[in-house]
Parts: structure tokens; C-alpha cells; sequence
């Protein structure tokens, strides 16, 4: 399959889409959640549209986009992008899902995350998917948002990996947690999935797959994603 999904394909999985197991990426962590958007967040049935510029430049800012930076006391290294494949950077694009504007699409099979803008285009970003980003597809929405999230493994993947009992509670926050710096927790019909967008510590991740996670993005690009999408967007997983 071609790096760029046609609108057909996308149509096509539509239609084979049904409910699946539940993912485990990672349990709510124990720190307050904010809901997406707040303290602005619009009611379930009123979702902000996304104010984004829908015309791509000449040629992306790669330097700006995965420059480091310095968040809250955290340091981020710079993105190497120069050693990745280019379709797997920020870019907008033709839309290729036809979804609505301000909708997620995460395709599992190209590895690309889309944010629908309007004019028939979208924002792609490049992502990773560990066991769990492949364990359920189908539609929900983002119902919390946190910036510098606390991982707190599964009890089952403790059960697999003992050394993992330390963070039982929480891991603290900071740039080597398996979450990174933002982290989208995904609800279907008022339940969390434990199906996760979030950061990765591992930028060479992005673009394959790993034995562990959900959606893994570079730092910066979840950042980027973040920022973009408020309380409610609605998702789709291929």
C-alpha cells in the first residue's frame, strides 16, 4: 500500500469496522485530568471546529518543528530529522479520509496520524503503534488531555514484567516516561478504552512497530496535536 491512503481504501475500512478488544496502554494516572479544551470545552454535541491554516507552505519548517525544547523545568532534544523518513514528519496534505473537519484518523497500516482541517486537506504526523494501538479500532473521542502525564502501567503488564512494581503507582513525569510530554486518552461511550495518543522518548519508534504502547508520536508533534484539538474531537481508528 502507498504511503498515501486513497479516500477508497479508507471508505473500505469503514465498512469492516467492528468492536474489539480493549486496549491497555496505561491506566488513568493519579493526577488530576483536564478535559480537553478546558476551560473552554464545548458540549458533546457541539464540537469546536479547528482553526488551522489549510494551505501547506513550500517546503515545512523542519528545523523549528523538532527543534528542542524547554517546557516547566523539562529539557527535549532535538528531533535528528534529518534520519527519518520524510513522510513520516509534519505535513499537511491532501485528505484522503473524508471525514469532517477537526476529526482524528489514525490509519494502523501506513502508521500516520491525520487532523482533518478544512479545503480538503489534512495535518499528517508520523506515528508508532505498540501492541495496544493495534488491539481496537472503531470511533470515540478525546476525553481528557494532560501535559506531562504520569505513566502508570497495566496490572497485567506488571504481572509480565516484575520490574515494572515500582511504578504501580505512577511513574513521575519527565522526558524519559513512556508517555513523553502529552498524553490523549481516548473514551467510547463514557468508557476509557486505555487506548493512548501520546509522546515517546524513542523518536526512532516513530513510523514502526513496538511490542508495547498505543499511538506514539515525537514529543514535539504531540505537542503540536495538542494544541490543535479540544474537548470532544472525535476520532477514528483503522
Amino acid at each position: 500500500m502507498s504511503s498515501l491512503v486513497s479516500r477508497r481504501s479508507f471508505l473500505t475500512g469503514l465498512s469492516l469496522l467492528g468492536v474489539s478488544a480493549v486496549a491497555a496502554c496505561a491506566q488513568l494516572p493519579n493526577q488530576s485530568l483536564d478535559l480537553a479544551g478546558s476551560p473552554d470545552a464545548l458540549p458533546a454535541d457541539k464540537p469546536a471546529p479547528v482553526e488551522v491554516a489549510a494551505t501547506a507552505p513550500a517546503k515545512p519548517d523542519y528545523v523549528s518543528m523538532y527543534q528542542a525544547v524547554e517546557e516547566d523545568g523539562y529539557k527535549l532534544p532535538a528531533i535528528p530529522f534529518a534520519k527519518v523518513n520524510e513522510k513520516f514528519l509534519r505535513q499537511i496534505v491532501d485528505d484522503p479520509t473524508g471525514e469532517k473537519p477537526g476529526t482524528i484518523v489514525i490509519n494502523t497500516v501506513d502508521k500516520f496520524l491525520y487532523l482533518v482541517l478544512k479545503n480538503g486537506k489534512a495535518m499528517r504526523y508520523g506515528v508508532g503503534l505498540g501492541r495496544q494501538g493495534y488491539s481496537w479500532k472503531g470511533r470515540a473521542i478525546v476525553q481528557w488531555k494532560r501535559k506531562w502525564p504520569t505513566w502508570t502501567p497495566p496490572s497485567a503488564m506488571i504481572a509480565r514484567d516484575p520490574k515494572l512494581e515500582k511504578w504501580r503507582q505512577g511513574m513521575p513525569p519527565g522526558v524519559s516516561n513512556p508517555l513523553g510530554s502529552r498524553a490523549l486518552y481516548i473514551f467510547q461511550g463514557g468508557v476509557d478504552t486505555l487506548y493512548r495518543i501520546h509522546g515517546s522518548p524513542d523518536w526512532n519508534s516513530i513510523g514502526k512497530s513496538a511490542s508495547s504502547g498505543c499511538v506514539r508520536m515525537f514529543n514535539q508533534d504531540v505537542m503540536d496535536l495538542y494544541d490543535r484539538v479540544p474537548s470532544k474531537t472525535p476520532l477514528l481508528v483503522l
